[in-house]
């Protein structure tokens, strides 16, 4: 099922199952209770605690959306650094050449055809991945300079492949859900107990009253489905993609 489908009957839910409580408590109302006002107590905390939780969700969303920008910049770091490897081995002759820019597109093609169905299926990096690295940088590191020119790019391919691995741990770390379970907790209690605080201002049914709060319960669903899915960057409807690397190496998308 789709997750935008998801969504859509999980805002529908929050605003029947509203609408539905609002319409029985005034069907089973007193005939001498008094609709007509609410307590200025009762107003003053119910709009504290809503802009208690604006804040709470305010954080939250800007939480995970660093978080989903800060995986997306991994991706790229992680690309770009390879990349150099495989522009940096022109100095080298045409055999290790080759040798070197094969176990660069390898590792690129795994990752964008593999890597990433794994990620999304088993929450980090895999073992795979790691291997082809590996005997990126042992491939490098097992030839010796021999000229001049050999020398100067020796070090730095060595640290772009750093550079990649640094990327690489740092996407893994990214790669399964970050926001912490009481964080949950916390974002589902409060948005039960600002949705409940609707009834206490001794809602009515008019048309008016009735939109007022199924559009807000809808809203509020929303927001923390838009915090769920930017908490799992790789694996989730808005998830990352491994557009960079397809970028930098083109001929790499149609293989397995």
């Amino acid at each position: 099922m789709s997750q935008w489908l998801v969504l859509a009957i999980a805002m529908s839910v929050a605003c029947v199952v509203v609408v539905a409580v609002v319409l029985l408590r005034s069907r089973r109302a007193g005939e001498d209770e008094d609709t007509s006002e609410s307590p200025d107590v009762m107003e003053y905390m119910t709009m504290m605690i809503g802009v208690v939780y604006a804040i709470v969700l305010g954080l939250a969303i800007a939480g995970v959306w660093e978080g989903r920008n800060g995986a997306q910049a991994d991706v790229q770091q992680e690309a770009q650094a390879l990349h150099e490897v495989s522009a940096r081995a022109q100095v080298y002759p045409a055999d290790f050449r080759n040798l070197v820019r094969s176990d660069v597109d390898a590792y690129a093609s795994f990752v964008v055809n593999t890597e990433a169905q794994y990620m999304q299926d088993h929450g980090a990096i895999s073992p795979r991945g790691t291997e082809l690295l590996d005997k990126l940088r042992t491939d490098v590191a097992s030839r010796a300079p021999q000229s001049d020119l050999e020398s100067q790019t020796y070090q730095p391919i060595v640290d772009q492949i750093a550079a990649v691995e640094s990327a690489r741990n740092s996407r893994g770390q990214a790669a399964g859900p970050t926001m912490p379970p009481v964080v949950w907790f916390g974002l589902i209690v409060g948005a039960v107990i600002t949705v409940g605080l609707i009834f206490t201002l001794q809602i009515r049914r008019t048309p008016r009253e009735l939109l007022l709060a199924g559009v807000f319960s809808a809203l509020i669903g929303f927001l923390l489905f838009l915090i769920w899915d930017f908490d799992n960057p790789f694996s989730r409807g808005i998830s990352m993609t491994a557009q960079p690397f397809l970028d930098l190496f083109p001929g790499i998308g149609g293989s397995s």
